[in-house]
């Protein structure tokens, strides 16, 4: 399904599409990242803070990394109220989900993970393979909809098309 490759990659991606979203959010007013904007998690930073709870807590099953803060979902969009401490956590974190690319055995790929979900209440099982695909999925699918809101308070935005990542970040 997926190789060393494609998580080195999308390892990359990640903190190159967080560093310009980083940058851009940095620009509003306090007022302005946290109104409600109607996204899932309702505003930008909320919506931040979740998709660095979930980078956090995948990392944590996958490879063991300390728990995010937060116990929950229902607590992943306030676990940080102050932007400068959430946005040095995300840089700081984007090297972790590198660091761990760069040394995943690629024979971690196959199999299963088992973990306790909290959002299912229960045991559940699936192919590590097809859990990285949506780790990399998730933080796309809510930078998008921070992307759309950024787009939507008429800042220009950053290339976010795959085939133009920089060789070097």
């Amino acid at each position: 399904m997926i190789d060393k490759t494609y998580v080195t990659t999308m390892a990359r991606y990640n903190s190159w599409q967080n560093a310009w979203v980083l940058h851009a959010v940095e620009r509003l007013e306090p007022g302005e990242r946290m109104a409600d904007r109607g996204l899932f998690f309702g505003s930008i930073q909320k919506t931040l803070s979740h998709l660095l709870w979930g980078d956090q807590m995948w990392l944590h099953r996958f490879a063991g990394t300390p728990l995010p803060a937060a116990a929950d979902i229902a607590r992943s969009s306030d676990m940080w109220s102050d932007w400068p401490v959430f946005a040095d956590e995300r840089r700081r974190f984007d090297g972790v989900i590198e660091s761990w690319a760069a040394e995943l055995d690629p024979a971690w790929l196959d199999g299963d993970l088992s973990w306790y979900s909290g959002s299912a209440k229960r045991e559940v099982s699936r192919p590590r393979a097809l859990l990285v695909t949506h780790f990399f999925n998730h933080q796309t699918h809510h930078r998008g909809q921070v992307h759309a809101a950024l787009t939507g308070l008429g800042m220009v935005t950053e290339v976010t098309d795959l085939p133009f990542l920089p060789d070097k970040l």
